[in-house]
């Protein structure tokens, strides 16, 4: 909890990594590690006590790689209607028993929905090779 009574965003970006993992785990079949995390949208604060539901799932694969995109909705209990809080996308790598990795099945986008969020897992794609080829030397 932070000073405001609301969950403290390191919390949940803790159940977001776990829910993530699942997620890369469940699709690949092998131990993932995360290579990065972005695009970390909090929309609106967690409150203590509030119902907390994750919802993680492939958004595209790459040849390791996998986008998962995170949704966080929370709300309170006695309300019965979680509303969405926050929004994430993670990479994994699905890794060997020695941490190299291999290869991962391939997602095919079959609903608007999940042609939406291929699309956007790739624009984010592109933009993060952009910016590393011009990222400085000792950043």
């Amino acid at each position: 909890m932070n000073f405001g009574g609301k969950v403290h965003g390191g919390a949940l970006m803790k159940w977001i990594d776990a829910a993530a993992y699942a997620c890369a785990a469940g699709w690949s079949g092998r131990y993932c590690v995360t290579v990065s995390v972005g695009n970390i949208r909090f929309r609106q604060p967690v409150l203590v006590g509030h119902l907390v539901e994750l919802e993680a799932r492939i958004a595209a694969t790459g040849r390791t790689s996998m986008h998962i995109h995170v949704t966080v909705r929370a709300g309170d209990p006695r309300a019965h209607a979680l509303h969405r809080t926050t929004d994430c996308l993670i990479v994994f790598v699905a890794v060997d028993e020695n941490g190299a990795p291999v290869p991962v099945p391939a997602f095919e986008p079959t609903t608007p929905e999940e042609r939406r969020l291929a699309h956007y897992a790739n624009d984010l794609r592109r933009a993060h090779r952009e910016l590393e080829a011009i990222k400085p030397r000792q950043a």
